[in-house]
């Protein structure tokens, strides 16, 4: 009910800004990480852009925009101590040296993945400072229908030296962080489940709110627009000056959300990195089932 009359007020505000200035409280970067396909193709053909295909090796090597390089998802991660953790420093500055790009580069990423794992490289360089970053929205499928060109010919690479900043943590939840919101509630941070209606309904954390990443996409593959995810997600009451820490079951539909909530003008957010793999591995932590919202100590299910 909190929550709701928040919402309410900040409606109000909003239409009272609107009226008298024309403008609302959504701030930083609104539209500027996610671009349409015809937009990457007529980026390819300039200087210091590099393509990044984040399918799997598999996939990569049976169909990828010519002269993309492959950054899949196993070259960004690690696996302890749960699997698909961010990877260290030094990790992403061998990968990137390897495949060719610079500090100065500007990166388009793509995938083939409803735009997820494009989504987790894009948050793995913004935490360690590369902000000249794209994703395509509707990856491989948008780009074949905008023109790209797709071979299985492997481009000549010329690997140079890059160098990381440090990891922001500021995008990045704990456990800690997470047991913090759910031992003491914050009315202005929510805990956004990103995972299906099934995962959430055999259990989540405490707290959750259900919000399936795949509803940021329209059923073409595409991210939705900035004003229906802005929509979307302020009819679940969050609103630009809330925090949001997402979640999935290890975080990489989770990056999804988190990239289309930046691009909308949220700011405030943070990815659970360990995510549901790493909260339900702990018999000692709560388990909400969300169809009797009955909070029962957790014994080692794994959805």
């Amino acid at each position: 009910m909190k929550r709701l009359s928040k919402l309410l007020l900040f409606i109000l505000i909003m239409g009272i800004m609107f009226m008298n200035a024309g403008c609302s409280s959504f701030s930083g970067e609104e539209g500027t990480e996610i671009i349409d396909a015809s937009e990457a193709v007529n980026l390819l053909s300039q200087e210091d852009v590099v393509i990044v295909d984040a399918q799997n090796t598999r996939g990569y090597s049976q169909n990828h925009v010519k002269n993309s390089v492959n950054i899949a998802r196993a070259d960004i991660v690690i696996n302890e101590p749960v699997p698909n953790m961010l990877g260290s420093k030094e990790q992403i500055e061998e990968v990137m040296s390897k495949n060719g790009i610079s500090n100065d580069s500007t990166i388009i990423v793509y995938d083939n993945n409803n735009n997820m794992d494009s989504a987790r490289l894009w948050w793995t360089l913004k935490v360690y400072g590369h902000e000249d970053v794209k994703v395509v929205s509707g990856g491989l499928k948008a780009l074949g229908k905008a023109g790209a060109e797709f071979t299985k010919e492997l481009p000549n690479i010329s690997p140079v030296e890059y160098t990381a900043k440090e990891k922001d943590t500021s995008m990045i939840a704990t456990i800690d962080d997470v047991k913090e919101q759910v031992n003491n509630p914050k009315e202005n941070v929510m805990l956004i489940d990103t995972r299906s209606q099934e995962e959430y309904d055999a259990g989540t954390i405490p707290g959750s709110v259900l919000m399936n990443y795949i509803d940021n996409n329209y059923n073409d593959g595409t991210f939705k627009s900035v004003s229906d995810i802005q929509t979307m997600y302020l009819d679940e009451g969050l609103i630009p000056e809330d925090t949001a820490i997402m979640y999935c079951k290890t975080s990489i539909r989770g990056a999804q959300t988190y990239l289309a909530l930046y691009n909308a003008g949220y700011t405030n957010l943070k990815l659970y990195d360990g995510a549901w793999v790493q909260w339900s591995k702990d018999s000692s932590l709560p388990v909400q089932r969300p169809e009797n919202t009955k909070v029962e100590v957790n014994q080692q299910d794994m959805s």
